[in-house]
């Protein structure tokens, strides 16, 4: 059955990146056609200003343009410090080289281009609210009559004392490859000692423990992401390292890891950590993380040089620049339409944002709940901008995806439960047709199909 599902996966990757391929080519626009149809975005009588290119601020900027692409009244402009989205649920997999970072950072200029949007990659510096200007980092004006913040998240130390300058936290790309790379420098530098004195040429244990701290979703992603590395990636380069001495340590606050599931995968989950040799320490908290180890709350203290973070996240910082109410570390305050307390025609969504739902329940900070904020804010904008009455945001949340390696995952979608490997491949096709860009979904596709018959290869490139 296992090399069925295997086969099964093989075949199913080498369509996708088919059929990627196919829609790339028809999606391509005609040269210097979609660029010029719209008029600039100063010229518009209603100017919608989106700050921050993630999940919340191009899903909204997309949904507004595929709105209003039979309208000349509305513009639209996003502003980002990158000129890329990052796709984060498959962050994780670049840890093992499972995916290409260039495939994981999906253009944002092209595709907001082509659906008649305006992209500047610049950073929000301030907000004139009177004037109702945005003023960047390089020191331009940019005038809106809606502006939207999806300014995103920032790590959350909680101020315990050595977080932030002795973890690696994820914050993005550069992060991911920053994990692997730390791999491979304590794959080499064991390497050098064997070579030096087969006798003396030890390394701390502390090189070779990696403690990921953490246990929802990108925690256990990360955990067993760095167990692949090792053992399938870089295992046939450093076939004289004993793997048994690696040690990859979990941990977690919780009862169990991944709370916000069905208690039947969080067994599964801690069941396959298990196999492969992840320890979970759970009920515990990081007290201090010094250079060499970390200190739990229980008396515990892990000798450790490699530390990663995942154990919370709060508003970007940059809100805390203006001149909003906010309800502390959540975000921005609003209102049931999103709406920033105190400013009719001033919006936060994603992870920047305190939202609520119809219902008064808090929107969890999470990529779907993201892109459905997105897709009703373009509503109610343009019911603003039309006079009429605007709908309270309603979350439906449709599940949750973990991988745990590119053969086991726990998935719950509709109330539907499934793990393995069947449910790695349901996470693999439900992402990948999920990425906005065709060009990349067939190069992951063709990765994915070709790591089936050839090793995974993966080199450090180092800065001078």
């Amino acid at each position: 059955m296992n090399k069925l599902l295997k086969g099964g996966l093989a075949v199913a990757c080498g369509a996708v990146a088919v059929e990627g391929l196919r829609r790339f080519v028809r999606s391509e626009p005609h040269p210097m056609k979609d660029p010029w149809e719209r008029a600039p975005y100063r010229e518009f009588p209603n100017r919608v200003l989106v700050v921050g290119g993630g999940f919340a601020g191009f899903s909204v900027a997309k949904a507004l343009c595929e709105k209003v692409s039979d309208r000349n009244d509305v513009g639209v402009m996003v502003i980002n410090k990158e000129n890329f989205f990052t796709y984060w649920p498959m962050v994780a997999g670049i840890i093992s080289s499972d995916v290409e970072t260039k495939n994981v950072a999906q253009p944002l200029r092209r595709a907001l281009i082509q659906f008649g949007a305006s992209f500047r990659r610049t950073e929000l510096e301030s907000v004139d609210f009177e004037e109702k200007s945005v003023r960047t980092s390089e020191g331009s004006e940019v005038p809106y009559d809606h502006l939207v913040l999806a300014l995103g998240a920032d790590p959350a130390f909680f101020g315990i004392p050595g977080v932030e300058e002795h973890s690696i936290s994820m914050k993005g790309l550069t992060d991911a490859e920053r994990i692997r790379n730390r791999v491979i420098e304590r794959f080499e530098e064991f390497t050098l000692a064997r070579d030096e004195d087969t006798d003396k040429g030890e390394i701390p244990k502390s090189k070779l423990t990696f403690v990921v701290i953490g246990g929802g979703a990108t925690g256990v992603e990360i955990a067993s992401e760095l167990h692949a590395l090792a053992h399938k990636t870089l295992h046939p380069d450093y076939p004289n390292i004993d793997l048994n001495r690696m040690r990859i340590v979990l941990v977690d606050s919780n009862e169990e890891i991944l709370k916000e599931l069905d208690e039947v995968l969080r067994r599964a989950a801690r069941r396959h950590l298990e196999e492969l040799e992840v320890e979970v320490i759970n009920n515990v908290r990081a007290k201090e993380v010094t250079a060499d180890r970390v200190i739990l709350d229980d008396g515990q203290e892990i000798e450790t040089e490699n530390v990663v973070w995942t154990a919370g996240n709060r508003a970007s910082v940059k809100v805390e620049d203006l001149d909003l109410p906010q309800k502390g570390e959540k975000g921005l305050e609003t209102d049931r339409y999103m709406r920033v307390s105190g400013h009719a025609k001033v919006w936060a969504i994603g992870d920047c944002a305190a939202n609520v739902d119809k219902d008064g329940e808090p929107v969890p900070p999470n990529a779907q709940a993201a892109v459905q904020e997105g897709e009703a804010l373009a509503k109610n904008i343009l019911a603003t901008i039309d006079g009429e009455d605007l709908a309270p945001f309603e979350y439906e949340p449709m599940g949750q995806l973990v991988e745990l390696g590119s053969q086991f995952a726990v998935n719950e979608v509709m109330g539907v439960k499934f793990k393995g490997l069947p449910a790695a491949l349901f996470w693999r096709a439900a992402y990948l047709f999920k990425l906005e860009s065709p060009e990349n979904r067939a190069r992951i596709a063709a990765d994915w199909f070709l790591d089936l018959f050839f090793h995974p290869s993966v080199t450090q490139i180092r800065g001078r």
